[in-house]
């Protein structure tokens, strides 16, 4: 199973462009995949049956993963059996894979308006920590970027004068996306105060730093974003994902088209984008069902019916 694996992430990487976050990724699902057939005693991933496949699903599901956590793995490992000769050739084989049930209609988790103003307008400590991390969250509010794109970029990636940014996406996708005025005005001055303390003698090209002059990574702005909600008084979960999730549903309350939205995000099909839609439906149903409870909805019905009648 292992051999299988890396041929098929080799190819990914070298043939297809896969970044090493999405390889990582399709890793670790098809790794649920390989520790299955281990406690099942099957040792050829491709004697792959129908109801071994559902038994798989069952699986998935029984450890209580997400929703979104489980269509992506059911996603890896479909790309991973249609690497095999049989895959591809037999139609049944195919239509199996293809039966996969649906992801479950789950909407994306956000920021309120407000919230997001309480975040944005947290005050600035006379720190370069702080001037920095302000630059990053305010950043990646103003441009929906998603966490990966942000710690990649590179001082070269910006246009603060004309106000744009130059970002690569999934498969090295690059794209431009504008900047806001408030999100240009903190990172230069990030730029021309506390970058230059960051760096000292070294050299680097990326644009947000540590500390100790290195390219910051996920996890440590996944800390600094936890420590600024607590500072603004944000008490729900938080993840860098919902800022994008929030970016997207807000534009679109303020009347943005869908298509300038998907731009902006890197979305390749406009459908993924969609989910957004589903987003603001469902607030707007939720403001209805609070000023409009049941037994009121359907006084206003009956009498609207009769008076058409």
């Amino acid at each position: 199973m292992q051999e299988f694996v890396d041929r098929y992430l080799t190819m990914l990487q070298v043939e297809q462009g896969y970044a090493a976050n999405t390889i990582e990724s399709y890793r670790r699902d098809l790794r649920k995949l390989e520790t299955f057939f281990r406690a099942h005693d099957i040792a050829d991933p491709t004697h792959l049956s129908k109801p071994v496949w559902f038994q798989f699903l069952s699986s998935l599901k029984a450890e209580g993963l997400a929703s979104s956590s489980i269509a992506r793995c059911l996603a890896s490992v479909r790309g991973f059996y249609k690497s095999f000769e049989r895959g591809k050739d037999d139609p049944t084989f195919d239509g199996m894979l293809k039966g996969t049930p649906k992801q479950w209609s789950q909407l994306p988790k956000l920021l309120s308006e407000a919230e997001v103003t309480r975040l944005l307008t947290l005050p600035i400590m006379d720190t370069r920590e702080d001037s920095r991390d302000a630059a990053m969250v305010e950043l990646l509010y103003a441009t929906g970027l998603r966490v990966s794109e942000l710690i990649n970029l590179e001082v070269a990636h910006l246009n603060l004068d004309v106000g744009f940014l130059q970002a690569t996406g999934k498969r090295d996708k690059q794209r431009i996306v504008p900047i806001g005025d408030k999100a240009r005005q903190l990172v230069s001055a990030y730029l021309q105060s506390s970058r230059p303390a960051f760096v000292k003698k070294r050299t680097s090209s990326a644009l947000f730093l540590t500390r100790l002059g290195r390219a910051m990574s996920r996890q440590c702005f996944w800390k600094i974003l936890k420590d600024r909600t607590v500072r603004a008084g944000i008490t729900k979960p938080i993840s860098p994902h919902m800022l994008r999730h929030s970016f997207a549903t807000h534009l679109l309350d303020h009347g943005a088209d869908l298509r300038s939205v998907q731009m902006m995000l890197g979305h390749a099909s406009i459908a993924t984008t969609q989910i957004y839609t589903h987003v603001e439906q469902a607030r707007l149903k939720k403001v209805h069902d609070q000023y409009f409870p049941r037994k009121q909805r359907a006084r206003v019905i009956g009498a609207s019916n009769g008076s058409e009648s």
